[in-house]
């Protein structure tokens, strides 16, 4: 598969049936884009795993932390890559040893790997490279376009918010 672009209906389908994400570089530091992301797909409703071994055995925003995938104790559906390039090679090599494997590999904003992503895609996997599931499901089920953000529509008309204060969309049925 060509990773330049993606098809909005491939992005979709991955965010709309994972329901549990193994966060490869995990951070329990608010400002680290590995933070905002868990903490916003956790508020989504997916499981989110964090994996550090730095951290392995403490727990980011209540989660129990891993110190590597082969330490998980149920399958996950997706694997999202929060390293550089270089080690999202053998993060993809630790996911492929996984039983069962994971439906998906993602890698976050800058980073590409072709040769791993060759290797996943040969096992079955999607691949993901160079995209951020955050900005991804906020774009996909309105949230961004919601706060007028890359609407290309301007309003003065102040929206409204409901219930905590926080518009959540979906992409289909709620995730569990």
């Amino acid at each position: 598969m060509q990773h330049e672009t993606y098809p909005d209906g491939l992005i979709r389908d991955i965010l709309a049936t994972t329901r549990t994400i193994a966060l490869v570089g995990a951070s329990d530091n608010p400002a680290r884009p590995s933070y905002i992301v868990m903490k916003y797909l956790l508020a989504r409703g997916f499981e989110v795993i964090p994996i550090n071994p730095g951290k392995a055995g403490g727990e980011i925003l209540g989660q129990r932390v891993y110190g590597r995938l082969a330490d998980l104790d149920r399958p996950v559906d997706m694997v999202e890559i929060f390293r550089n390039s270089q080690a999202a090679g053998p993060v993809v090599d630790e996911a492929l040893a996984l039983d069962p494997l994971p439906k998906t590999i993602w890698m976050q904003l800058s980073v590409r790997n072709e040769e791993a992503a060759a290797r996943a895609e040969a096992k079955g996997l999607r691949v993901v490279m160079d995209r951020c599931p955050k900005i991804e499901f906020g774009r996909l089920s309105g949230e961004i376009s919601w706060a007028g953000v890359n609407s290309r529509i301007l309003s003065a008309k102040k929206p409204t918010l409901a219930g905590d204060g926080v518009q959540k969309l979906a992409l289909g049925p709620k995730p569990r």
